[in-house]
């Protein structure tokens, strides 16, 4: 079981458990304004962000008894969590053993939502073909693509997973770019400075390549991005997850979520609001993948996990509300899609995202899927996304159609 560590089948439970498998959600904030800035290594006292810690060979499999044609490396690389603090983050390069000569496109692979425990990990399942978006990730590299895929802070490293804070998320995404091009493993096999860059990612996955988007301009400039696809997206998690932390029902999302603030954010102090069967609960939980989560979880309601509702606290409140994308233009062209009957993230939260960004002038082509709920939308979605964004890579210009 993971010890925390701060850093500096009814229908309705099926329905939960799909929902759990699915959401699957570094600037310093200053005054009244938001900027990314990289933490420097002279007042930190750390590496650059990017910079690889240590490598070691890996391997990427669709399924169990099926190897691909690839070379794979775990990484170990430096990042920067929500506090503009230097962080270790894993994660995965992998390469198509395809010949080619000369730089390739570079993707960034944002995963949706997995657990909290360090087994679930991409960098850990993605060997023994147990990762449920490796047959989209074979799509990537069957097109001569390399992807590097980030485990996110705190999984599958020391401590617990951020989940959905989308600063550190963020930055991750953009420092496993750095990584796989800083990695002289990987220079022979196309992947250098020259690579130009794509991010992609779902529902967790589409929160982290949208804080991406929103970040790279002023933390990563030297990227060469040149498209973000995101679909799925919790843009706005204070109101999405009041809605959902009611008294009633299952409440796995909204506890992930609130431990993963509780480890970005030392101030907000979870403890304090769990019942001591909530405390049981959260400790079983960070040590677990999503299924797992849901299973401890099922008949237990907010009401017996909590003695009060941690957002309605001023405290919790301003983080979540920091956590809220579209107050910044990307820069890149942008791919959103969204499924209009979207059960778990509500499609009004894609559809804001959308005119924000097209307000602030930013290319953004929107798609819509309807009738189409969370898991439908993702796989209606994901090849003409990825079509998209290969156009991006080969250097197209997009139009948008805000």
């Amino acid at each position: 079981m993971k010890q925390r560590r701060r850093r500096h089948a009814s229908p309705g439970r099926l329905a939960v458990a799909m929902i759990a498998v699915m959401l699957g959600a570094i600037p310093q904030i200053v005054g009244g304004g938001t900027t990314f800035a990289q933490a420097s290594p002279d007042d930190q006292g750390f590496a650059s962000p990017g910079d690889v810690v240590s490598v070691e060979p890996s391997s990427f499999r669709l399924m169990p008894v099926l190897p691909t044609a690839t070379r794979a490396w775990k990484i170990l690389y430096h990042s920067t969590d929500a506090l503009g603090h230097d962080d270790l983050v894993s994660g995965t390069l992998i390469v198509p053993n395809d010949g080619r000569t000369g730089a390739r496109p570079l993707l960034a692979w944002a995963v949706g939502t997995v657990g909290m425990g360090d087994q679930c990990a991409p960098s850990s399942t993605m060997t023994n073909g147990m990762a449920a978006e490796s047959a989209s990730i074979a799509r990537a590299l069957r097109r001569g693509w390399a992807v590097v895929v980030t485990d996110y802070p705190g999984l599958g490293t020391p401590g617990d997973h951020t989940y959905m804070v989308g600063r550190a998320e963020g930055a991750a995404v953009l420092d496993a770019a750095r990584a796989a091009q800083r990695l002289p493993e990987a220079r022979d096999e196309g992947v250098t400075i020259d690579s130009p860059v794509g991010i992609m990612g779902y529902s967790q996955g589409g929160h982290a390549s949208s804080w991406a988007a929103e970040m790279a301009r002023e933390y990563a400039p030297e990227l060469q991005v040149k498209g973000v696809v995101a679909g799925g997206v919790p843009s706005d998690l204070l109101r999405d997850v009041t809605d959902k932390m009611s008294l009633d029902g299952n409440g796995t999302l909204s506890l992930m979520v609130a431990i993963g603030h509780d480890a970005a954010y030392p101030e907000l102090d979870l403890d304090p609001y769990l019942t001591p069967e909530g405390r049981a609960l959260v400790q079983k939980m960070r040590g677990g993948c999503v299924l797992d989560n849901v299973l401890a979880a099922q008949g237990k309601s907010l009401g017996e996990l909590l003695v009060r509702n941690p957002l309605d606290s001023p405290d919790w409140q301003k983080r979540f509300e920091d956590d809220r994308l579209g107050t910044r233009a990307p820069g890149y062209p942008v791919y959103l899609y969204h499924g209009t009957t979207d059960e778990i993230v509500p499609p009004t939260l894609g559809e804001r995202l959308r005119s924000a960004w097209c307000a602030l002038g930013n290319t953004v082509q929107w798609q819509s899927y309807p009738s189409a709920a969370h898991l439908p939308a993702a796989i209606a979605g994901s090849e003409p996304a990825m079509n998209w964004l290969g156009d991006r890579l080969d250097g197209r210009p997009a139009e948008g159609n805000c």
